[in-house]
């Protein structure tokens, strides 16, 4: 643990920890080994094919990864889904206590008898995977390189209750412009790691596994891939490694873009925490963003409190139970997509389930809330991601229904290196997924200039 995250107190009132939230069975081919995994999990198997902790000795060797998930594993989820014991019904006509259950009902139901996981197991397999050991973690990531010349390498990463899946339909568009309606100097090469914690990477079994140490861990990537010069993006948690990477500025990064931004101003941070009424003086953009902000922590932001003071203790319910993960993190995905609270029909019901079973059938769910705790920060606050240090050019697009959409006028106060700001009109917080044609027609416009 770095001696700044030491410093950090670990006892705060509940309200003041819920401003630190972001609002991210294999069969494994490394280096020719194979290994089978069990029941128990696949990062059990990660965990005995590598080493994990700091004291371990990196393997600067990129290793070929594959997945196949074992029909014991998937027979268990299916077993634990038809043995579910519901809640009695909500006694409200709306989502204010919750998502409902006849809602949940449906999802997990189908969840049990209707979905074919080996549906995305073979759209991941059939895209190049990878992992390689970085400062004693195994990092798994995908590598698509364009076929068009002069490509601009690109890092992605993914947010919170989303993972890797929520950037798959980006692939296409950015690596392939001319096919989407791009031209062929837009193109991209795109990395898409897994956070570790999250999905098929390593679980930390060391302290200090917060944004700038991931961080660094992705520059450590891309320069072991051979880039010398990239840009990164990133929204919910991915927005804040960007901003950690680029307070870092690494030689060879060019550039950020970002689509949860950090930029609250200093002065506005303890009564938007506080749920005071929005002060006099400001515009109507920055007095939307104050409500939308207040509102989420004083109403939505009771699951970040949790992973942030005790990943653990919800970790066992993550873990244990199929039908508590699907609505612990189905009810995000609901209230953060441009949906009316129906993700299904925006970024549809299989891939909502492949994001969940990712998350189940690497038993990542205390693992991954762990992120929070290392965290220990306010993502929006600008004076909290210490936005005034970058200096490298950031770009920024606002997407309607993100959890607040900055303006404007605090991103340019925030972020004095922004070169690049746009407000679209539809997408939310999972913008690549549910808006991949648009999300990539973005980060065409943003990097332009940075060729």
């Amino acid at each position: 643990m770095s001696s700044a995250l030491r410093a950090l107190p670990r006892r705060r009132p509940l309200v003041g920890r819920a401003m630190t939230i972001a609002c991210g069975l294999a069969l494994f081919t490394l280096g020719g080994y194979a290994q089978s995994t069990d029941a128990v999990g696949a990062q059990a198997s990660a965990s005995e094919t590598s080493a994990v902790g700091s004291d371990a000795v990196d393997d600067e060797g990129i290793r070929p990864f594959h997945i196949h998930v074992s029909e014991a594993q998937l027979d268990d989820l299916r077993k634990r889904i038809a043995a579910t014991r519901w809640p009695d019904k909500e006694p409200v006509s709306d989502e204010s206590q919750g998502i409902r259950l006849a809602e949940m009902q449906t999802l997990v139901r189908y969840w049990g008898n209707g979905y074919n996981w080996r549906k995305v197991e073979a759209k991941l397999n059939a895209l190049p995977e990878f992992v390689t050991t970085i400062d004693g973690v195994d990092i798994q990531f995908i590598h698509v390189r364009s076929r068009e010349p002069n490509a601009l390498p690109l890092i992605l990463t993914h947010g919170w209750p989303g993972s890797p899946v929520e950037l798959l339909k980006v692939i296409g568009p950015l690596t392939d412009p001319v096919a989407y309606g791009g031209r062929a100097q837009d193109a991209f090469d795109v990395v898409i790691p897994a956070i570790p914690g999250y999905g098929f990477s390593g679980k930390p079994t060391d302290l200090g596994w917060n944004p700038d140490r991931v961080a660094r861990a992705w520059d450590v990537l891309m320069k072991r891939l051979g880039y010398t010069r990239y840009v990164s993006q990133g929204g919910d948690h991915g927005s804040v490694i960007s901003d950690a990477l680029a307070r870092q500025a690494p030689p060879g990064l060019l550039g950020i873009h970002l689509t949860m931004p950090a930029t609250i101003p200093a002065n506005l941070v303890k009564g938007i925490n506080s749920g005071d009424p929005a002060p006099t003086g400001l515009t109507a953009p920055e007095r939307r963003a104050y409500s939308a902000l207040s509102t989420f922590f004083g109403r939505g932001a009771a699951y970040g409190a949790m992973m942030v003071t005790r990943p653990q203790t919800i970790g066992y319910s993550l873990v244990d139970s199929p039908s508590g993960l699907a609505a612990f993190t189905y009810e995000k995905i609901a209230e953060w997509s441009d949906s009316d609270g129906h993700p299904e029909r925006v970024i549809g019901r299989d891939e909502i389930l492949d994001d969940i079973t990712l998350y189940w059938l690497t038993n990542t769910g205390a693992s991954s809330s762990r992120f929070y705790w290392e965290n220990n920060n306010n993502n929006f606050s600008a004076a909290a991601q210490k936005t005034n240090q970058i200096k490298v050019p950031v770009a920024i697009t606002v997407f309607p229904h993100e959890i607040y959409r900055a303006p404007e006028s605090w991103s340019r106060q925030a972020y004095p290196s922004l070169y690049y700001f746009h407000e679209v009109t539809k997408g939310g917080h999972f913008a690549a997924w549910e808006q991949p044609q648009l999300f990539a027609e973005e980060l065409r416009a943003a990097f332009k200039s940075l060729r």
